[in-house]
């Protein structure tokens, strides 16, 4: 019979490497190239260790986007700035998706009139 510190190590090993990394996402998900690229994983953005399909607060985009003010100056140029809504702070997710295609809002009212290309 073995000592039973090595029977304890042998067990609490056994446990972590059954464990799931932080940086593997569960299967069938995937992120975009840019922030799949940038180690993004899913507890940067949802804050859960097991995410659910609810839609991921904005605050955790603007951890490393910036906030409104700040994506409207960074999408300055584009016309009409997507940023800067007559419908005020849209949230990021309304069109920003990132397991499925993104939409644009603005269309939905303005269809035909502008052309996007959403990251």
């Amino acid at each position: 019979m073995k000592p039973a510190p090595i029977r304890t190590f042998a067990l609490l090993l056994m446990i972590l490497l059954a464990l799931p990394s932080p940086a593997q996402e569960p299967k069938g998900v995937s992120l975009p190239a840019h922030h799949a690229k940038a180690g993004v994983h899913c507890f940067d953005c949802h804050q859960e260790e097991k995410p659910t399909k609810k839609a991921v607060p904005s605050e955790s985009c603007m951890t490393c986007h910036g906030d409104y003010p700040a994506m409207k100056v960074v999408t300055k140029d584009v016309k009409p700035n997507p940023h800067d809504s007559h419908k005020g702070e849209i949230p990021c997710t309304e069109c920003h998706r990132q397991h499925r295609p993104p939409v644009v809002k603005c269309l939905e009212c303005h269809e035909g009139k502008y052309k996007f290309k959403i990251p």
